[in-house]
């Protein structure tokens, strides 16, 4: 169950659909129910409504969705939310409403507003006594979701999943600094530092604050050091960057070269030093993680998601504030020594998160105890 699906493109979207691929390879029986218009997939029934915008949310959806489950009589129901997820919170009330397990997947990370709306809907519903199994996809996100259920709903982290086979750059060598003097010292792969970020550029994940963070980078490097950094995504805060960069005078070294594919990335993270991951709600980090792979410093919010792989002096940087983010980034910018003692070790040990056989391995233990829960009541 997911609100939005393919051929909408985004995080939960691809996760899911990539989720699907991998369980049907695995021998399960999967199908998919979403509100999300578009062509006739195996396997995938799509619940429309004539809404504005193509919203993906359907007025009689617990409806059609307990008829559906019904009939079909699944194993196991599992839901996959954002912080508004109203059709597939529908798909929660049609499963309890036909007697089936239900595990329900938070991809968002729940902000004081969300956790008081969860809370107002628990007093109305009593959600927490429907026998629900949840999972998401970090610790940092774990955490508001179990002190709004309370102990009566088991919250579990298992993480995205992902091919990082396709991303790693072991076979590069990392050579050591050429003695360039006081002048040369600090130089990335091209004679400059060129800093990556990668996401959707939505107001939600503050795209004009990472803009303000190069700004500070830029002053606390020596001038002798050339900076170039690079934005890659689109949406609907493109416009206001683009005046933030003219209006600071940054556009010689900051560029915005909009939507990229995932081979195009990899390309651009082939030529990167210092990957940066800024948002303040991250729940997991999947560019993140993808650049981790790649081999790249990772400098991250301490209280995202990302802190999951990215360990403090390790794995990357982490900071707690704008302000502690543009001081690590300015200090991998500065310290060639600290980058590549991060990206050699990053190369030679693989990250253990998001690996497929543990994702799989994770849902399957969800769905095993939300059947024995609902065994248990019935």
């Amino acid at each position: 169950m997911s609100d939005c699906y393919l051929p909408r493109l985004g995080g939960i979207e691809v996760q899911v659909a990539d989720l699907v691929r991998m369980q049907r390879r695995a021998g399960h029986e999967v199908e998919v129910a979403t509100a999300t218009r578009g062509e006739a997939l195996p396997g995938v029934h799509r619940i429309v409504a004539p809404m504005p915008f193509d919203l993906p949310v359907h007025p009689a959806g617990v409806g059609h969705l307990t008829r559906r489950m019904t009939a079909s009589r699944p194993d196991v129901v599992h839901v996959h939310t954002g912080a508004v997820s109203p059709f597939a919170w529908m798909g929660v009330r049609a499963a309890v409403r036909a007697g089936l397990p239900c595990v329900v997947t938070v991809h968002s990370m729940w902000d004081p507003l969300t956790r008081a709306a969860y809370r107002l809907l628990r007093l109305a519903y009593g959600w927490q006594r429907w026998g629900l199994v949840a999972t998401t996809v970090s610790n940092a996100a774990a955490a508001p979701i179990r002190a709004v259920a309370g102990g009566r709903v088991p919250v579990h982290v298992v993480s995205n999943g992902l091919d990082l086979s396709a991303w790693r750059s072991g076979t590069a060598v990392i050579e050591p600094e050429a003695d360039l003097g006081e002048a040369g010292a600090g130089l990335g792969k091209h004679g400059e530092v060129h800093i990556v970020a990668v996401g959707r550029l939505a107001p939600r994940k503050q795209p004009v604050r990472l803009l303000r963070l190069l700004g500070r980078v830029r002053a606390l490097v020596p001038a002798a050091v050339p900076l170039r950094a690079t934005v890659i995504g689109d949406g609907p805060a493109r416009g206001s960057m683009e005046r933030y960069l003219t209006r600071h005078g940054m556009t010689g070294w900051v560029s915005l070269p909009g939507r990229h594919t995932r081979e195009q990335i990899a390309k651009v993270l082939e030529s990167a030093d210092v990957f940066v991951a800024p948002a303040p709600r991250e729940s997991f980090g999947i560019a993140a993680l993808e650049a981790r792979a790649a081999g790249l410093p990772v400098v991250a919010r301490a209280q995202s998601g990302v802190a999951d792989f990215v360990r403090n002096g390790t794995e990357g940087l982490l900071g707690r504030d704008l302000g502690e983010m543009a001081a690590a980034v300015a200090r991998l910018c500065a310290d060639a020594g600290m980058r590549d003692r991060i990206t050699a070790h990053n190369r030679a040990t693989p990250p253990t998160a998001g690996t497929w056989p543990a994702v799989l391995e994770g849902f399957d233990r969800a769905y095993a105890e939300a059947a024995q829960g609902r065994l248990s009541t019935t």
